[in-house]
């Protein structure tokens, strides 16, 4: 039986250009091709969660303009239970990919800053691209409280997993479990600042970093929602992250648990 999430986040059209390398301060670049897809990272957590196998629920923001429909096609394809606040713009994220799969975002929340304030109960996953009263209000009477704090900030409360990156990390630490993830070199798992399990990502030719950071979280809290063991869950969300960063834009990028299932054979 598919375990159950409800994610409550940010909703974004991603803007893409591709580029040679970044740009430094002031410096203009040549891009060698635009394009457009579904993004934020809640939704994208969403996403990744359904395409793994759970039933979703998004809570989340999107304006009342032309963006709406391309904002919420992945949402939709996904088949991800919708619960939606509308009014404003829909949030923005203008993403640069350099060719060894780096990227830099500027995100325009829109109408992300209006996320309903809601307490859904049972698993709950959040990040921080939504104001700190949504994040406290999902938290009250989960089952289980996930949070992913990205983009960092300090918050005034304690989940029961914390997914951070390194440099998150040194931000915020507090979480009953804490995923600390470290690009190539893979992820480890804390419990009461004691390391519990460790792994590796498998090697694949990175191409877009944008959502693997979003894949990972979302197989994480699947994986233990599933009641697979701390090593396994935390190397599924390895493989999951590496499959994302190997394919471009956000959405389209995140497996589904055929293909995870597939690369972790092969990595076997």
């Amino acid at each position: 039986m598919a375990v159950g999430l409800t994610v409550v986040g940010s909703i974004n059209l991603d803007l893409v250009a591709r580029v040679a390398r970044l740009p430094r301060a002031g410096e203009t670049v040549a891009g060698s091709s635009f394009e457009r897809f579904p993004g934020g990272k809640g939704a994208n957590q969403a996403v990744a969660a359904a395409r793994l196998g759970a039933h979703v629920r998004m809570v989340g923001a999107v304006g009342a303009d032309a963006l709406v429909d391309e904002a919420l096609a992945g949402l939709v394809e996904a088949g991800v239970e919708l619960e939606l606040a509308r009014g404003g713009a829909t949030g923005i994220a203008v993403i640069l990919v350099a060719e060894d799969g780096e990227n830099q975002i500027v995100v325009v929340p829109g109408a992300n800053a209006h996320v309903p304030r809601v307490s859904p109960g049972g698993a709950v996953l959040c990040q921080l691209e939504v104001p700190d009263e949504v994040v406290h209000a999902a938290a009250h009477g989960a089952s289980v409280f996930a949070l992913n704090a990205s983009p960092a900030r300090p918050v005034a409360l304690e989940p029961d997993l914390l997914i951070v990156n390194r440099l998150e990390h040194e931000i915020v630490s507090r979480g009953r479990l804490v995923a600390v993830t470290y690009g190539a070199d893979g992820a480890a798992l804390f419990e009461d600042g004691r390391e519990i399990a460790r792994a590796r990502p498998p090697r694949i030719d990175p191409v877009d970093g944008t959502a693997a950071g979003d894949a990972f979280a979302a197989c994480l809290v699947v994986s233990l929602l599933e009641g697979r063991d701390h090593g396994e869950a935390l190397a599924r969300a390895c493989a999951a992250g590496a499959l994302a960063a190997s394919s471009l834009g956000a959405q389209p990028s995140l497996p589904t648990a055929r293909q995870l299932q597939a690369l972790l054979a092969l990595d076997a």
